[in-house]
């Protein structure tokens, strides 16, 4: 016993500098957050003072009313969803379909095919702007959702394939064999065995897919041109820049309206999330 409370009482400062550091790292993380939300809470008169402060005795909603009625500001709420969601969904699938196949499958040049997918995730995104530039105008997609969606679905799928195989190797050879006993076939051992098995890994590129197509800009500022009805949520903050003077409290709220929708959807997935990193960092 004495020798149990000698360890707790060496280990217990180690324990308490490790929590400290991480409550540290955690305000350090969630200070931006709370500056943005606090800036588009105060009035204008205060968030445009030489002497800030880190909270607001006059708290108002006039920047949110401001971005809500600020026009066409839903459409480009519903393109955003659209695209994120198209691309979260189409990965998924495709991701999905293409792990199983690297991985079940024995053809030529699979471990190149896996080299490439490597290597297309080190390849900056800034590099290929141009090049996709030229390609969506001969596409015909310059100024439609689709010029948004294709590139970020390319981009994503690399990164789910890589991160979905790990998923799929998991699952026994063996449970596959038995399905094939028990009369399955290769369709419903897929879609009805081995999809919900690697589900959780699903969820988890899905999120890292969302939050890169929903908060793009560089790609919506590109391809995005004259047809201001197909821009999305983050060329809606370029209505608060001005010439003359910006309207900071705009631009908070905006922002953090569009945060909403990605708390919302990492709230809903978080333990498939947990699970799914748990399982890549396991394999």
């Amino acid at each position: 016993m004495s020798t149990f409370r000698r360890t707790f009482r060496i280990r217990r400062p180690w324990r308490l500098a490790a929590e400290a550091t991480a409550l540290l790292i955690a305000a350090a993380v969630a200070f931006p957050l709370y500056w943005m939300l606090l800036s588009a809470l105060k009035p204008a008169g205060e968030v445009q003072s030489t002497s800030p402060r880190p909270w607001t005795l006059d708290p108002t909603l006039d920047s949110f009313r401001r971005v809500l009625t600020q026009q066409d500001f839903g459409r480009y709420f519903l393109n955003s969803l659209l695209v994120a969601g198209s691309v979260v969904l189409a990965s998924a699938l495709i991701a999905f379909l293409a792990a199983t196949a690297v991985t079940r499958f024995r053809f030529r040049f699979r471990t190149t095919l896996l080299i490439m997918f490597l290597v297309a995730q080190m390849v900056p995104v800034e590099a290929l702007t141009i090049p996709l530039f030229f390609l969506m105008r001969d596409l015909g997609q310059l100024n439609t959702l689709g010029a948004l969606i294709l590139p970020h679905l390319a981009f994503s799928l690399p990164f789910a394939i890589w991160m979905l195989r790990g998923f799929v190797k998991a699952v026994p050879e063996a449970l596959e064999e038995a399905a094939y006993l028990d009369g399955a076939s290769r369709s419903r051992f897929l879609w009805q065995i081995l999809f919900p098995l690697v589900f959780p890994g699903l969820v988890a590129t899905s999120v890292f897919s969302f939050i890169s197509t929903w908060n793009d800009f560089l790609f919506a500022k590109s391809f995005i041109i004259s047809d201001t009805s197909q821009s999305t949520l983050p060329m809606a903050l370029l209505v608060f820049f001005k010439p003359d003077e910006n309207d900071w409290g705009g631009i908070m709220a905006a922002s953090t309206l569009m945060t909403v929708p990605v708390l919302v959807f990492f709230v809903l997935v978080q333990r498939r999330l947990v699970s799914g990193l748990g399982g890549a960092v396991k394999d």
